[in-house]
């Protein structure tokens, strides 16, 4: 009878040490990242699901990070992402985004072995100001600009997260200066990006097969 306990002991404590060692995941994203009941926190706007008609995506388990995470063994640390949000500060009718843009939210990813930033969709759909190159000194007046507004983004999460692998990923249909622009910015960090390509959308977002494409070049990328 002791052994049988002792072996039992055993394959759990085993079982516990195989799920510590999958590596954690925490997603800062925009409304592409984002479904009821799975943003943290949960005050934060989103966008899935739809009405089907308007988008297939109907379910958590149909979402890219979710499908990455579920098929290829990593773990969920934390999904803060915001529907409409920008990088910068500046968001639609040029309105003050700092509530919910990117720079603001890059301090509350929990503690992850990989960071995925799934931005820039809505600073080129919004027409944000590019602004220019700028590394350091960011002043606040900098930060409603998107080209020194993702360089003071990407700074602070190599900063505040050492040690861990930070992926930008690209989404397909922006504008070539907003393109540009985010690969220019990680390359001077020596942060990878991911490139999408092919996505299927309907109105503007990822529709299932469009999700699907999305986990598999992120896994692609990070695996």
């Amino acid at each position: 009878m002791k052994r049988v306990v002792l072996l039992f002991l055993v394959v759990i404590a085993c079982v516990g040490m195989q799920a510590q060692s999958k590596r954690s995941i925490s997603i800062l994203g925009d409304s592409y990242s984002t479904f009821k009941g799975y943003v943290v926190p949960d005050t934060n706007a989103v966008w899935y699901p739809q009405k089907p008609e308007n988008n297939d995506v109907q379910d958590i388990r149909q979402l890219w990070w979710h499908q990455l995470i579920r098929e290829h063994g990593y773990r969920l640390c934390q999904n803060n992402s915001f529907s409409g949000a920008t990088i910068c500060n500046t968001g639609y009718e040029k309105k003050d985004y700092t509530y919910c843009s990117f720079i603001t939210r890059l301090w509350h990813l929990g503690d992850p072995d990989i960071i995925l930033v799934f931005g820039g969709t809505n600073d080129s759909w919004a027409h944000s100001p590019l602004g220019d190159y700028q590394y350091g000194d960011w002043q606040n007046s900098d930060l409603y600009k998107f080209r020194p507004a993702i360089a003071y983004l990407l700074a602070n999460l190599q900063n505040r997260y050492p040690g861990t692998a930070i992926y930008v990923i690209i989404n397909t249909e922006l504008g070539d200066d907003v393109t540009s622009s985010m690969k220019t910015v990680c390359d001077h960090y020596n942060v990878r990006y991911i490139e999408l390509k092919d996505i299927e959308k309907q109105w503007g977002h990822p529709s299932q097969k469009g999700m699907q494409a999305i986990a598999e070049q992120v896994a692609a990328a990070i695996n």
